[in-house]
Parts: structure tokens; C-alpha cells; sequence
């Protein structure tokens, strides 16, 4: 055996086990842990009068619809940048298959869906998964300018009730504070020259050299956009995407009658400031790490109605529907996409077999 050959220690092996256990039980633990504490913040046997008398379930169903139809035009705005790495025009079935399996097990596995859709089509296209990697983190890169726009598009309409926030409640009055008086730059400073200088001092570590790594392929990824072929259509199914998530919170608020009250009511656009709100708030919480969201989200989205004065047993009957009901869509379009994918490589092998 070559002498310059290592093989992998007992210590490394237990280190790599420790992690990937960690990234289920850390996670799948959030996920518990909020929710026990959610049911006893609420009066669940109230929650469960509301869910039973109070939902118009046509609009839960719209919302189904309009779930689905995210996900596909996701699947197929990432086929755009597919084609701009060099990878050839795959089925739109096969994108939206992509997202759907994805999103599925991101249920039970929080970020595992990611690496999934990338080994998918790198295993179906025959093409190198860094490739593949490379576009999904920019998607997700552009994801994240969208997220940042829309918090300071709520920021500016919705910026009455975040005062109200802040100066009915002692933390919002302590938030307030550190955002207003100097505190939040300093400490976003003082951050900027610790990451700075340890970045420097172990410059040569494997940790920081993979972060670098990283960093510069989440920027590859994204800067293709700017010059790849379709990129006004990426930009169009962008908005097409986040159009589809905010409308799926708003149609949920046509399925209570305490959130139809948002919509009558004076001063909030209809609903669609409450409902911005609402979206942001949630959108925001999917950055916690859980299982499809359970937990953080549904404590985010309570949270941000109850700033327009819906108590808790209301917004969390709110929460808990639009959440099962869209864990529902999930788990049918992974079973679907299971078996579109099991029949393609039957059609695949019997295709190789007359050949």
C-alpha cells in the first residue's frame, strides 16, 4: 500500500456519523420543541372548535392549486439555468419532479431535499454534480434577494403596526432601541472585524478554505443570471414564484372569518398588508432550521397576525390548516414524483435493452 495514502481514522468516522445525526436530531428537536410549547401558549381544545365551524375549505383548496404551480414554475425556472451550465433541455416534468422530491423531504429531512435534486439531474443528465450544485445555489441566492426586498417593502407599508409593535411590547421596545441607537451598527462592525481577522489568522485551515469555497460558488452560480440565455424569462418566473407564495397566504385569509376582517377592514389595502406581513414573517422563519418549517413558521405566522389584533387561538388555527394542508400537497407531489421517476428508468432500461 502506498505509504502516502491515509486512510480515514476511527476519530474522522465518528465526527462525520456525530454530524449527520445531528442534522436530523437538531432540526426534528426545533421542530418538537416549538410545538409543545405553541399548544401551551393556546387553548387547543378552542383551536379545534375553530378548525371544525370556521374554515371555507374552497380557498384552502385554491391555495393547494397554487402550491403546486409554484413548484413547477421553480422546477422550470431552474432549467434556464440548467441550460446556461451546459446541461441539455430536460422534460418540464422532470424540473417540477426535481422540486416536488425536494420539498418532500425537506419535510422530513430540513436541507437534505437540496442535495437530493442535485444528485437527481446530475445522475439523469450524466453530468457533474458540482455543476448542478452551482446552479441550485444560485437559485437559492436569488431567492434570498427576493426575501430581502420584500422585508423592506414591509418594512415601508407595514411600518405603522411594526410601531405599534415596538411600542407596545417591552421586547419591541428593547429592539427598538438597538436599532435606533447606534447599537446595531456597532455590533454589525465589531462582527464585520472578528470574521475579518479570523478569516485572515486561519486563512490556511480547511474550514475557512471551505467557506471560500463556497462562498465562490454560490457567487458563480448566481452571476451566471446576468449573462446567461433567458434571463429576463428567470426574472419574470421569479416574481411568478413569489407571486404564488404571498397569494398562497392571502387566500387563507378568505377561508377564517377572522382574517376575512383583515381584508373589509379599514387600512389594510384590502388584506394585502396584513397579508405581506404575515408572508415575510414566515418566510423569514424558514431560515430556522426544522422539519418543513413545523414549528418556527407556524409561531412566526401567529406572531405577525396577532399585530393586527388576532388573538392566539385564532391565528393559530390559521397557521396549523395552511400548514397540514400544504404539508398534504408536498407529500402527494413527492409520491408523484417517486413514481414518474421509477416509471423513466423502466422506459430507460427497456430502451438500452432493444438498443
Amino acid at each position: 500500500m502506498d505509504k502516502n495514502v491515509t486512510s480515514p481514522s476511527p476519530r474522522h468516522g465518528r465526527w462525520y456519523i456525530l454530524g449527520r445525526v445531528l442534522k436530523v436530531v437538531v432540526p426534528l428537536s426545533i421542530s418538537a420543541g416549538l410545538v409543545v410549547w405553541l399548544f401551551h401558549k393556546v387553548d387547543i381544545d378552542k383551536v379545534k372548535s375553530i378548525i371544525e365551524q370556521g374554515v371555507d375549505y374552497r380557498y384552502i383548496a385554491a391555495m393547494m392549486v397554487i402550491t403546486i404551480l409554484s413548484h413547477i414554475i421553480r422546477g422550470v425556472r431552474w432549467g434556464i439555468q440548467l441550460r446556461a451550465a451546459g446541461i441539455p433541455r430536460i422534460p418540464a416534468v422532470a424540473e417540477s419532479v426535481s422540486i416536488f422530491g425536494a420539498y418532500a423531504l425537506n419535510l422530513m429531512f430540513p436541507y437534505l431535499g437540496e442535495a437530493w435534486r442535485c444528485v437527481y439531474i446530475a445522475r439523469r443528465e450524466n453530468c457533474k454534480l458540482s455543476t448542478v450544485v452551482g446552479t441550485d445555489l444560485g437559485d437559492r441566492a436569488s431567492d434570498a434577494v427576493m426575501i430581502l426586498m420584500l422585508i423592506i417593502l414591509t418594512l415601508i407599508v407595514a411600518r405603522g403596526y411594526i410601531d405599534k409593535f415596538l411600542d407596545r411590547y417591552p421586547m419591541g421596545k428593547a429592539l427598538d432601541r438597538f436599532t435606533t441607537d447606534g447599537t446595531l451598527w456597532i455590533f454589525i462592525i465589531l462582527a464585520v472585524i472578528v470574521v475579518a481577522v479570523v478569516g485572515y489568522v486561519f486563512r490556511n485551515t480547511s474550514f475557512v478554505i471551505g467557506v471560500k469555497k463556497s462562498v465562490m460558488r454560490m457567487w458563480n452560480g448566481f452571476s451566471v443570471l446576468f449573462h446567461m440565455k433567458g434571463t429576463g424569462l428567470y426574472i419574470v418566473f421569479t416574481f411568478g414564484i413569489w407571486i404564488c407564495y404571498f397569494l398562497e397566504t392571502y387566500l387563507c385569509f378568505f377561508a377564517f372569518p377572522f382574517t376575512r376582517q383583515l381584508i373589509t377592514g379599514e387600512g389594510y389595502a384590502l388584506g394585502l398588508i396584513p397579508g405581506l406581513v404575515v408572508f415575510v414573517f414566515g418566510s423569514c422563519s424558514m431560515a430556522v432550521p426544522s422539519n418543513g418549517g413545523l414549528g418556527p413558521w407556524n409561531i412566526a405566522v401567529i406572531f405577525a397576525l396577532s399585530l393586527f389584533g388576532i388573538g392566539n387561538n385564532d391565528a393559530a388555527a390559521y397557521s396549523i390548516v395552511f400548514w397540514s394542508f400544504q404539508a398534504m400537497v408536498l407529500i402527494a407531489s413527492g409520491i408523484f414524483g417517486a413514481f414518474y421517476i421509477m416509471l423513466s428508468r423502466r422506459d430507460a432500461r427497456r430502451l438500452s435493452e432493444k438498443q
